[in-house]
């Protein structure tokens, strides 16, 4: 959330971040009818205020949504951390394979003996997954970026998207996709069929793309946010050999009264 790309991205779907000086990005939102700041996964520099006076929003209610645990003087926790899983890539894939959890190798060799056939690309603002996704999201009452934000996205970095699409005799039956920002990588969507789970195609999707985007120099891809619920996505993630690292939490830091001083 702090690359070029998903700023560029937002603009396009008619929204206004604000990227200060040091190249950090900020959201604007009404809460209730109060306009306030959001500075998303971000370390706020020793002299975010000074960036914040020189752009006029010293003055904002500004929520801090650290990535990691750090010191936030004057600011009141009003969110929880969470734990995210991550996933090494900096490593040979002898060593990541090793990694993995018994049964997900023995599921991944499986799909590498079985039918199917990997296919690799940009995503297309177009694409088809994109319309399954927001049902799927729907259905299955998560949350993620509004479709058309995704859609903007690879619009304005298509080199930045890469969808993975798992083929079996010609059909699509899973599609895993991944979003680069810098020098790591975040899996944002996944979908599969019947017979995309009965081969294990995201098991085969995920061991593919993480080869591919070691080799493009990523050295980490985030897998999302760890849950309590024992499901099967959770499962997934906790067997590809990924560590959960705790985010700093949420915080709000507000000094209406604020001059040109540090608070």
């Amino acid at each position: 959330m702090q690359d070029r790309a998903f700023a560029a991205a937002l603009r396009l779907c008619g929204e206004n971040p604000v990227t200060l000086p040091s190249g950090l990005v900020l959201l604007s939102r009404r809460i209730a009818g109060v306009p306030l700041l959001m500075l998303p996964r971000a370390t706020p520099p020793p002299d975010l205020h000074v960036q914040l006076r020189q752009a006029g929003l010293h003055r904002r209610p500004l929520i801090l949504s650290p990535e990691t645990p750090c010191a936030l003087p004057r600011a009141l926790r009003i969110g929880a951390s969470q734990q995210m899983w991550q996933l090494d890539l900096e490593v040979t894939p002898e060593v990541c394979r090793a990694a993995l959890h018994q049964k997900w190798r023995h599921q991944l060799v499986q799909a590498e003996r079985g039918p199917l056939r990997i296919r690799q690309r940009p995503l297309t603002p177009d694409h088809p997954l994109l319309p399954v996704e927001e049902a799927q999201s729907r259905t299955r009452r998560y949350r993620n970026w509004p479709r058309a934000l995704t859609a903007a996205f690879a619009q304005v970095a298509p080199g930045q998207t890469q969808i993975f699409t798992a083929l079996m005799r010609g059909h699509e039956v899973a599609h895993m996709l991944f979003l680069t920002h810098g020098s790591r990588a975040t899996y944002h969507i996944g979908h599969t069929t019947a017979a995309g789970r009965a081969t294990h195609a995201h098991n085969l999707l995920l061991w593919e793309a993480s080869l591919w985007l070691a080799s493009k120099g990523i050295t980490r891809l985030d897998l999302g946010r760890s849950t309590p619920e024992k499901t099967g996505l959770e499962r997934f993630k906790a067997r590809t050999g990924a560590r959960r690292v705790t985010t700093g939490g949420t915080w709000l830091r507000w000094n209406p009264l604020a001059q040109g001083h540090v608070p």
